[in-house]
């Protein structure tokens, strides 16, 4: 029954309601999912018109800008807006899959350790804890390293196998080492926020009800269980995809990440950081691109979490 408060009739609402509600009235987190969507658009919609990034023209290097070269022109020639775009895909294409494969691990493995309990726990969160131990960025580099050994294997099998164009393939498997090298190792933090709901949600009546009617563990931790972690698990992934990010920025700017001729905001910062004193539009424009997704992604996850703060919908 609806409840009624001075004579206004109030119908019962869900969590997610309130959440976009309140998702809604958040002027920073909505003007950030603004400009996340413009930037999606304009590299992967609005790239496809664009110059070939990859075009060398010596002759027409450092170009000023211009109605041909909106940005101008890089060292070699090669158009800066297109490369920007295109950058642009590869770096947010890195936090999406980082961000998805670490998250499917995570939500998984921090689910059966806290359900599991007892032995099981302690040994699977010892094995995280010792990960967390070595430093991220040297895993990140050997777990890359090793992967990269098999891209030439790969790129052979797929021209063979499925006919693609070769130097496309090789630009593909180029960079996938290091989407799953990022994801495969960015689920532990995740893991442990995941196993710590489990194990509160899993002493709940509901759960208590499932064991009664003869339901198995696995039904219950998917179906029941795993759902009522969401809300957590969505706050975080919005506040891993821009910390992927930046660490492949990192790892491309020291030379260990993306490769050539591929391109990503990281490799354009390094690249700009070259020609600092003489060109400094090379590294403010990827800059400034970089910067306003990290901040809009930032904003969008802080929006996400007030949005979804269980204490917020009972006010």
């Amino acid at each position: 029954m609806p409840k009624e408060t001075a004579g206004v009739t109030k119908h019962g609402s869900s969590l997610w309601k309130d959440a976009r509600h309140r998702m809604a009235q958040n002027k920073f987190a909505m003007a950030s999912l603004g400009v996340i969507a413009l930037m999606i658009l304009f590299c992967f919609v609005f790239a496809w018109f664009c110059k070939d990034p990859n075009k060398v023209n010596l002759v027409n290097k450092f170009a000023p800008f211009s109605g041909e070269h909106w940005f101008g022109t890089d060292a070699l020639g090669r158009d800066l807006f297109a490369r920007i775009l295109y950058g642009g895909q590869v770096s947010i294409l890195v936090g999406l899959i980082a961000t998805a494969v670490s998250v499917a691990i995570g939500i998984v493995y921090g689910a059966v350790s806290g359900f599991a309990g007892g032995r099981i726990d302690a040994v699977m969160m010892r094995v995280v804890d010792t990960l967390l131990a070595i430093p991220f960025l040297v895993l990140v580099i050997v777990l890359q390293a090793t992967l990269s050994t098999f891209s030439g294997d790969a790129t052979n099998w797929i021209v063979e196998s499925w006919g693609w164009d070769k130097e496309f393939t090789g630009r593909l498997t180029n960079v996938v080492p290091l989407f799953f090298a990022l994801g495969l190792l960015g689920w532990l933090t995740l893991s442990r926020i995941v196993r710590a709901q489990v194990l509160s949600i899993k002493e709940r009546e509901f759960v208590e009800a499932a064991v009664a009617l003869g339901y198995s563990k696995a039904r219950i931790l998917f179906r029941h269980v795993v759902p009522n972690v969401l809300g957590p698990t969505i706050v975080y992934s919005t506040l891993t995809v821009p910390g992927f990010i930046m660490y492949e920025a990192i790892l491309s700017f020291l030379g260990l990440g993306v490769e050539s001729p591929n391109s990503s905001w990281g490799v354009l910062i390094k690249e700009g950081a070259n020609f600092l004193e003489t060109e400094v539009q090379l590294l403010l424009l990827p800059g400034l691109f970089f910067s306003l997704t990290l901040f809009s992604l930032n904003f969008l996850g802080d929006g996400l979490r007030d949005a979804l703060d269980v204490k917020a919908s009972k006010d």
